[in-house]
């Protein structure tokens, strides 16, 4: 969250733009719970460091920078606009090459929203459902299982709470208000068999205020899905060993 706030604080707009988001709230938004922090930290840790940059900004000026930030500001201040936003993908796992074969409709002018949007949609999401879980009625008392990363599907096993078998739910992540969720032949289909057992756990407008929405049975509760077909050509090369 330093380096982050650091980044946005040297590069100003350009920053932001070059991560892929469209203004500093999303940025905080989505690096703050990608991080598993707060929004609120990622603009402090900005303000801290503004005063040691030329921006329209004035940031903590009235005391001095705490010390731990000031050694991370020296060890980072000569970092270009490409190294460092370079760093701070490789903070969430996030390969350039990888993300430049992705297609979505926000990454058709610049590989670097496919960054923001798979950011949005992935680990923030994930992470402000971990952390509003707790506050949400029906599942506060539940034990949630982590599983995204073993393609079951969904996100997230709960179990007790009152639930008789398991609840699976899937997180998907918005930057906007509304918008179109999708879901894999694999998650649809899971979601068709579990019926009132699976959830869809949609968080909204990470643009501003994240929020979110929780859809029982998704696929016959009432939202209409529209089956897409994508081709993609993959190229690689090959030689005899």
């Amino acid at each position: 969250m330093v380096m982050a706030g650091l980044f946005l604080a040297k590069f100003d707009l350009d920053g932001v733009r070059k991560l892929g988001f469209a203004s500093f709230a999303e940025a905080f938004n989505v690096i703050g719970y990608a991080l598993r922090g707060r929004p609120a930290s990622i603009k402090n840790y900005r303000d801290e460091f503004d005063p040691l940059f030329p921006n329209r900004r004035k940031g903590w000026h009235k005391r001095q920078t705490r010390d731990y930030c000031m050694k991370v500001f020296e060890s980072y201040k000569h970092l270009d606009l490409n190294t460092f936003a370079a760093l701070l993908r490789s903070f969430f796992g996030y390969d350039a090459d990888i993300l430049s074969e992705i297609g979505d409709e926000r990454a058709s002018e610049r590989k670097e929203s496919v960054f923001a949007l798979r950011l949005a949609t992935g680990l923030a999401a994930e992470h402000y459902f971990e952390s509003v879980q707790p506050t949400i009625p029906e599942f506060r008392s539940c034990f949630v299982e982590n599983l995204t990363r073993l393609g079951c599907g969904y996100d997230y096993r709960l179990t007790g709470g009152g639930f008789e078998d398991f609840v699976a739910l899937e997180v998907k992540g918005l930057t906007g208000k509304n918008g179109s969720v999708s879901f894999t032949p694999k998650e649809h289909a899971v979601a068709a068999d579990l019926g009132e057992r699976f959830v869809l756990f949609v968080v909204k407008n990470f643009s501003e205020k994240p929020f979110h929405e929780i859809y029982r049975n998704p696929i016959a509760g009432g939202l209409h899905f529209k089956k897409r077909k994508r081709i993609t050509v993959h190229i690689s090369w090959v030689t005899k060993v």
